[in-house]
């Protein structure tokens, strides 16, 4: 392990920031306000990849699905997993919207837990009355477990409406953290939080019509900056696609049903992959990209959001490009669990 502070250069823009001998490249870059792209910071989605062009790093675990040996040998870092072993010059792009918002540590109180389906409940979380958490639509919170170990949830709700935090949770079997939440945790109990994180939010300064992807409990940041838009009065073209196995798991519909109603620039597509006979679906099924794919044959003008399942989001990404989708237009968010299948760090 490193043992002195080492220097960080983006080429690209020549911002330059100090890695500690305890921190990942990422982990400096946000405690410097320098917006690096990320989504899980535990080595399983990819989002943080880019390349060293000088210099060398060390690996921590991660998914050989977020970087291919291939990938690594051609010179790319993921940069949540790297600890520099001398100065670097990194290729990364930059996220310009952030606005200066920088993480920070604050206590949150349980103010309640709604049941949404047999499985996904909504949390709401009461930041004390003196404080106020800037974040963008999208962006996600983490909880700091007493044991130092932290969970990552999106924020559910949009930045206006901040009094509260709502987050969308599906119980894992076995799940330490999700299991406590639902069966144990009282109301006003106090958590620690570190928020916000993430470089899944809304582009503002496009104009093109948005594709939203929600699988799952994926839909609680699309929640979240489809509220932002209608706060704003943002009138670009939007999509939403919800991918979910049965009838059971499409929480939250009516409200899904109710803004495409009321607003004309909003199309509803829920998507069930298994249906069950008493679901008596008469709507879309299959795969949730697919619907996308089916619908949409030129997507060469458009933004896509897509949130959910990391095999999901890889799969989507790699078809709406092959359909023309820019590649800088596609914006991720890939939900992973708390431990990730190792892969044996590499110098």
């Amino acid at each position: 392990m490193a043992s002195a502070n080492h220097k960080v250069t983006i080429q690209s823009t020549g911002h330059q920031f100090e890695v500690r001998p305890s921190q990942t490249v990422l982990e400096a870059a946000i405690e410097a306000g320098v917006n690096l792209p990320y989504g899980c910071r535990n080595g399983a989605c990819g989002s943080c990849k880019g390349k060293v062009i000088s210099g060398k790093v060390m690996h921590d675990d991660y998914q050989r699905s977020a970087m291919t040996d291939d990938e690594l040998t051609a010179g790319n870092a993921l940069f949540c997993c790297a600890r520099p072993l001398e100065d670097l010059v990194i290729e990364s792009h930059e996220v310009d919207s952030l606005n200066g918002i920088r993480p920070r540590i604050l206590p949150a109180r349980v103010q309640r837990k709604d049941k949404l389906t047999h499985d996904v409940i909504a949390l709401y979380l009461q930041l004390p009355s003196s404080e106020r958490l800037q974040f963008l639509a999208g962006q996600y919170i983490e909880f700091i477990l007493k044991d130092g170990k932290r969970r990552a949830f999106s924020i559910a709700n949009a930045p206006h409406d901040d009094m509260v935090m709502e987050l969308h949770l599906r119980l894992i079997p076995g799940g330490q953290f999700t299991e406590y939440v639902f069966n144990e945790m009282p109301e006003k109990a106090i958590l620690r939080i570190e928020a916000p994180f993430g470089s899944f939010f809304l582009r503002e300064d496009s104009d093109k019509p948005i594709i939203l992807v929600a699988g799952g409990t994926g839909f609680a940041p699309v929640k979240g900056i489809i509220e932002h838009m209608l706060h704003t009065e943002n009138t670009r073209p939007i999509k939403l696609y919800r991918g979910v196995r049965s009838l059971q798991d499409l929480y939250m519909n009516d409200i899904c049903e109710k803004w495409a109603a009321e607003h004309k620039q909003i199309t509803y597509i829920p998507v069930l992959s298994e249906p069950q006979p008493e679901d008596n679906w008469q709507g879309r099924t299959g795969l949730v990209h697919q619907a996308v794919l089916d619908d949409i044959k030129d997507l060469s003008g458009y933004q896509a959001y897509v949130c959910g399942a990391p095999a999901m989001v890889d799969v989507a990404h790699k078809a709406f490009v092959e359909q023309g989708l820019p590649a800088d237009e596609f914006f991720s968010d890939a939900f992973t669990f708390a431990n990730p299948a190792p892969k044996p760090a590499i110098a």
